[in-house]
């Protein structure tokens, strides 16, 4: 029987953890006030109730979820070998292993996805679901459909949500509640009543730089660049006068957004496709005075150097106008001279003065500084590490960039050096902000404030978990900077309003309601389907929302590595599924053609679904009659039928009703690597020879021309099948292995 161990909780999280067993509950907790401890008590109430079940933690980076990983298996009182970690690096076969034998699991969720859509994992006896940082639910992130499949599946469903800062945003929290079928919230702030006596003081304190004159004439250069491609667009009509110097980036983002719409829809008017251009070229700019006002001018230098070089070969319009403009080329003069003086924007002799102070009073000291931008960062990491005492360590994403990216085991590691005082300084991006639980940080500094309220508040629990903590942050006058510094404020404490009026609104309609409005085309013709339908998608489709809408309408769906096309109906209907940009792009490289003559070679009945409700005509400088001209050789000329889609859901109710018409008329068994008609015997050999695991078309032919026939092959020995070119040991000893084993059924 499962039970906790080397845990007292507090009242606050008894009294939350009564609501999680009754319902599915999202948790509110401040960040550091434990709501980890909450999951595992569950977790063994669960198992408890159920012992044949299965618990499951979702957590959004590998990081995290390792820690998880040590969390439970130091409070669960369950066998180590109950335990399995699931990321990326864990191949999908293995996962499926391992899901049969453990019983806890603690995974990332994209990987997860993949094995549910694949059918490689079911999630029928998970007795409960814990979804950490759950204000990640929204849109098509990984837990939103994870959470419909395990609604739908599992036979005693619980779910646990977690967020220290769920958005301050009503209609966000209720989308997130709702996306993950939430029918009861805990709401606790530091001010409630059963939780101030755990909670640790922060003191907040903003650091005021002046803005460096030395950098007046690049910012006032970038600024008069800015404001006239502003004024041009209010030239051609698509902003008021008045807006001009006043208008944001989001306002900005979205004129964009909605003159590619006019655009998409044929509306191709001279100043339209100028106003495109200039608005991304006033985004560009937009972005270089950020650098300027709230980094420094090594980071301007650098984006405006990287957009003077790209322009020599790039063919965005945008761009090239850019290098041109006198005025930007006049500020990327200016920022040359300064970067050759070595010129430092305030805010780093600050934080060099903040440090050094820091460290000469105690060099034990754990401290933590955020920024926006991982060039900063970096330099930031070289500068500090000049200071006696410092043993700074940069700590940022994976994805490279000018070499600056770190492996997760990179990661493990240094988060593990700084906890035992190997590095007593990280110098993090984003990256760092969410759930980690790094003990006794005594300082959190932000190099520039962000306006986002729910990083800031992930940034500033960073310290303050088991004693008081403090908090810098550095804010250049006159600049974003300030602004950045109240729209948090702001937002912070709408959050705060919000959540004290969402306790009084959650109600379980929301349940119900949810999913009321997610019937969709394909629901409502699977509720009248009486038996299975099954479809092959190939596995590169896999992250597609027509899958994850397939699989959500109970379709049964395969992956598998396909030859030609994208799915598979029958054994005689294959479908090419393109998107409105993606048809004409194939049409651009030259793809298209090769791909609708596979298309009717390979199938009886082959088929392009093309989707969206973009203008065909408009998506690339392309004359309208080529793309008529194509759509009528495939039509005509390859006798290939072309059906149009307005969205995925209509993508995938489309198809299931095909394959349900053809699969009537035929049979559900089909597979994925459909034989060429009228195929010579040639053919038909390879097409045999490549059905072998771990050969596929390419080895097929050299195989054939070694030994001459599939006999000789089926009968050769292992050191004759490692003689072909591209079969090393291990490869030759597994089709070895598989042609020789007895069938056991």
């Amino acid at each position: 029987m499962s039970k906790i161990k080397d845990f007292t909780p507090r009242l606050y999280q008894e009294t939350i953890l009564a609501t999680c067993t009754m319902a599915n509950t999202m948790v509110i907790l401040p960040t550091g006030m434990g709501k980890t401890p909450i999951a595992f008590m569950l977790a063994a109430q669960r198992l408890r109730s159920y012992p044949s079940s299965k618990i499951l933690i979702l957590a959004p980076t590998k990081p995290l979820a390792e820690q998880h990983l040590d969390t439970f298996r130091k409070h669960l009182d369950i066998p180590e070998d109950d335990f399995a970690l699931f990321t990326g690096f864990v191949k999908p076969e293995k996962r499926k292993q391992l899901w049969d034998e453990k019983k806890v699991f603690i995974s990332t969720p994209q990987g997860l996805e993949n094995d549910v859509i694949s059918g490689n994992i079911k999630l029928r006896d998970v007795s409960l679901i814990v979804f950490d940082e759950a204000h990640r639910a929204v849109g098509d992130y990984s837990y939103v459909f994870l959470a419909k499949q395990y609604d739908s599946q599992a036979k005693y469903p619980r779910i646990l949500a977690l967020t220290a800062s769920p958005g301050s945003d009503f209609q966000k929290i209720s989308e997130v509640c709702s996306n993950l079928f939430i029918n009861e919230v805990e709401i606790r702030t530091d001010k409630d009543p059963d939780v101030m006596p755990y909670v640790q003081p922060i003191n907040v304190r903003w650091i005021n730089v002046e803005f460096p004159t030395e950098l007046n004439d690049v910012h006032k250069y970038l600024k008069d660049c800015y404001h006239s491609k502003i004024k041009e667009v209010s030239e051609h009509g698509y902003i008021k006068q008045m807006q001009v110097k006043d208008i944001s980036k989001r306002e900005l983002l979205g004129m964009q957004a909605g003159l590619h719409a006019q655009i998409s829809r044929g509306n191709k008017e001279f100043e339209i496709l100028k106003s495109v251009s200039l608005l991304a070229e006033a985004l560009k700019v937009e972005h270089a005075i950020e650098l300027v006002e709230t980094q420094g001018i090594n980071a301007a230098y650098s984006y405006m150097e990287s957009m003077n070089s790209s322009a020599m070969t790039s063919k965005v319009k945008a761009v090239q106008n850019l290098a041109r403009d006198l005025n930007f080329r006049s500020a990327l003069i200016k920022a040359r001279n300064l970067v050759e003086k070595n010129t430092e924007h305030p805010k780093m002799k600050k934080i060099k003065e903040i440090i050094e102070t820091e460290i000469t009073d105690d060099d034990n000291k754990k401290i933590i500084i955020f920024a926006n931008f991982r060039d900063t960062a970096k330099h930031l990491e070289g500068e500090l590490n000049k200071i006696e005492g410092v043993r700074a360590k940069l700590f940022v994403g994976q994805a490279k960039k000018n070499g600056s990216g770190l492996s997760q085991k990179e990661q493990k590691q240094i988060l593990d050096d700084f906890r035992s005082g190997n590095h007593n300084i990280l110098v993090a991006t984003s990256v760092a902000e969410e759930g980690l639980d790094i003990p006794k940080v005594d300082l959190v500094c932000f190099y520039e404030p962000t306006p986002s309220s729910i990083r800031h508040i992930q940034r500033r629990g960073r310290t303050g978990r088991q004693k008081s903590g403090r908090v810098l942050v550095l804010v250049t006058k006159g600049t974003r900077d300030e602004g950045y510094r109240w729209s948090a404020h702001h937002k912070e404490k709408r959050m705060h309003r919000v959540l004290d009026e969402f306790k009084n609104k959650i109600k379980l309609h929301l349940h119900k309601n949810r999913k009321d409005n997610l019937q969709s085309s394909l629901s409502n013709f699977m509720k009248s389907v009486e038996s299975e339908i099954r479809i092959i998608a190939d596995y590169r489709e896999k992250g597609s929302p027509v899958i994850k809408e397939l699989v959500d309408g109970k379709i049964d769906m395969t992956l598998a590595s396909m030859d030609v096309g994208d799915f598979m109906l029958s054994s005689r209907v294959g479908v090419e599924f393109k998107t409105v940009s993606d048809f004409v792009d194939s049409i651009v490289d030259g793809r298209l053609l090769d791909q609708a003559k596979k298309m009717k070679e390979h199938y009886e009945r082959p088929l392009f679904v093309i989707e969206g409700e973009e203008d065909i005509y408009s998506q690339r400088n392309i004359h309208s009659n080529a793309i008529r001209g194509m759509i009528s050789m495939i039509t005509v000329s390859y006798g290939i039928p072309i059906l149009f889609t307005k969205n995925f859901k209509d993508t995938a109710a489309t198809l299931a009703m095909i394959a349900k018409r053809e699969q009537d008329e035929t049979s559900k068994e089909f597979n994925p690597h459909p034989m060429k008609k009228q195929s010579s015997f040639s053919l038909q050999q390879q097409y045999l020879i490549s059905s072998i695991p771990g050969i596929g078309p390419t080895l097929a032919r050299p195989i054939l021309e070694k030994f001459g026939t599939i006999k000789s092959f089926v009968n050769a020995s292992l050191e004759e099948i490692k003689e072909i070119d591209k079969i090393g040991d291990k490869k030759a000893e597994t089709i070895k292995k598989l042609l020789e084993r007895e069938y056991d059924g």
